[in-house]
C-alpha cells in the first residue's frame, strides 16, 4: 500500500521525519530497555532479590488472597521487572516494526490481547512449575538430591 505510516512513538511524544529515523528511534529505545535488563541481571540489587509481601496466614480468605496475589506474594521484584520490560519490548516490536499502529482497531485488539493473555498464562505456568521443582530439590524431605 502507498499510504504513509505514522511517524511518532510514545503516543506522539516523539516525532520523526522519515520511516528510517523512526526505525532507528525505536531501535534505540529497545536497546536502552535491553541494557537496563542486562545491568539488572548482572548486578542483581539485594533489595530486588527478596519478596516484598509475605504470604497471608489464616483460613479460606487468606488462601484465596494468596492465590489472587501470587504473582506479587511469591515473586521477587527483579523477576517482575524482567517480565514487565520484556512485555514492553514485545509491545513496541509489534506496534512499530510490524505496523500494528496502522491497522484497524479490532485487528489490533485481537492480536495484542491474545498475545497478552497467552504471555500471562505462560508466565503463570512457568512460575508455578518452577516453584514446584524448587520445592522438590530443596525441601527438607526432598527425594531428589542435586548431583550436578
Amino acid at each position: 500500500m502507498a499510504h504513509e505510516h505514522k511517524l511518532e512513538i510514545f503516543r506522539g511524544l516523539v516525532k520523526f521525519k522519515s520511516n528510517t529515523s523512526k526505525i532507528w528511534g525505536v531501535l534505540v529505545f529497545l536497546t536502552i530497555v535491553t541494557l537496563i535488563e542486562v545491568v539488572l541481571g548482572i548486578y542483581k540489587p539485594d533489595f530486588l532479590m527478596e519478596t516484598w509481601i509475605d504470604p497471608i496466614e489464616g483460613g479460606f480468605f487468606a488462601t484465596l488472597g494468596n492465590i489472587i496475589l501470587s504473582p506479587f506474594v511469591y515473586m521477587k521484584p527483579l523477576n517482575l521487572i524482567f517480565i514487565l520490560l520484556t512485555i514492553v519490548k514485545a509491545y513496541y516490536i509489534t506496534w512499530d516494526f510490524m505496523h500494528m499502529r496502522d491497522e484497524t482497531g479490532s485487528l489490533r485488539k485481537m492480536v495484542v490481547w491474545t498475545g497478552v493473555f497467552l504471555i500471562c498464562y505462560l508466565i503463570f505456568i512457568m512460575l508455578q512449575e518452577g516453584g514446584y521443582v524448587f520445592d522438590v530439590y530443596n525441601g527438607e524431605d526432598a527425594l531428589i538430591k542435586k548431583d550436578f
